[in-house]
């Protein structure tokens, strides 16, 4: 049997890494055949995926945050082969907030992110398709948010995200509570219709977004379904409650303000430019189609995965979480 055959793709801010350097060699020394490969630019982690399925490899490990996840991700969605066709997919956990690996509990440290990686098989997970107004085609492998959130994330300076991690992005949101401009838009799918002033909007795949904001608490990866979170414009007492959802992480106090939903697609429409943060990446449209396509890709993901759906509790298409 010929050695497991493996690539890396290395978020260049990490290449220097010790920790990421000893867990190459110890994963290699187990037999794995594993080339790595440094992003340094855009377009690069696409190329690296190419170059990966000409050359027939088994696995593509994602050494970064999520917007690597969603680089790699991206670009093997939209291949044309079937999922079981496609290299596997693995995270190790290098970026600044790691919203996906967190929720999905995956090991931090980069020898045991890739011991799972070697040892666990992979399971099919979902994948956003998002198209834009100009017909563009993006994809999300975790989550995609609008309003309050995005800001944050766009707002949330490097330096303060080096000094900070994923609490920086918590420093930021606090500073914009009292300036919070909500967004006029109209969110619809099949048997809903939601019309009005929303100040943050979660489209999940996966649960949290910029640095720990659990918008989609409820998110599984692999029900074919989207999660959606609709918060209205605030008013009084609601703001207090939405500080304590952002700074506590309760989910309790987000049920109380927010509308939610699971839907297997929906149109988000504004009568302005509006902004979807996916995985981490800003992009603007006044108009996006969002499609949830089941087990488009294989991930290695924990045994006791929580956003994997055991099947024993999944609410039918439609229903209100609420």
């Amino acid at each position: 049997m010929s050695a497991p055959s493996w690539c890396l793709v290395l978020n260049g801010k990490s290449a220097s890494e010790e920790a990421v350097r000893e867990a190459v060699a110890a994963i290699r020394g187990r037999g794995v055949a594993l080339a790595v490969r440094v992003t340094w630019e855009a377009g690069d982690a696409a190329r690296f995926v190419d170059e990966a399925l000409a050359e027939g490899v088994d696995t593509l490990v994602v050494g970064g945050g999520d917007g690597t996840l969603n680089a790699v991700v991206s670009a093997l969605a939209a291949r044309p082969e079937a999922a079981d066709a496609l290299p596997s997919v693995g995270l190790l956990p290098l970026g600044t907030a790691n919203d996906f690996a967190t929720a999905a509990q995956l090991p931090m440290e980069p020898h045991d992110a890739l011991a799972l990686v070697a040892e666990l098989p992979p399971r099919p997970v979902d994948v956003l398709r998002v198209e834009a107004d100009d017909d563009t085609v993006l994809w999300c492998a975790n989550l995609a948010s609008g309003g309050f959130g995005t800001q944050v994330t766009v707002e949330t300076r490097d330096g303060l995200k080096r000094m900070l991690g994923g609490l920086a992005y918590f420093v930021t949101g606090l500073s914009r509570l009292g300036r919070i401009e909500p967004i006029q838009a109209r969110v619809q799918g099949p048997g809903f219709a939601w019309t009005g002033g929303l100040v943050a909007l979660g489209i999940g795949n996966g649960r949290q977004a910029g640095g720990g904001q659990a918008l989609c608490p409820d998110a599984w990866v692999d029900d074919g379904l989207i999660d959606l979170t609709i918060v209205p414009e605030l008013e009084g007492e609601v703001v207090a409650t939405l500080r304590t959802a952002l700074v506590e992480g309760k989910v309790a106090a987000l049920d109380q303000v927010a509308v939610r939903r699971r839907l297997p697609r929906l149109v988000v429409e504004a009568d302005a430019p509006l902004t979807l943060n996916l995985d981490g990446e800003p992009h603007a449209s006044r108009r996006f189609a969002v499609e949830c396509v089941a087990g488009r890709i294989r991930m290695h993901l924990p045994a006791d995965c929580p956003l994997r759906d055991a099947g024993d509790g999944r609410i039918a298409r439609g229903d209100s979480l609420e």
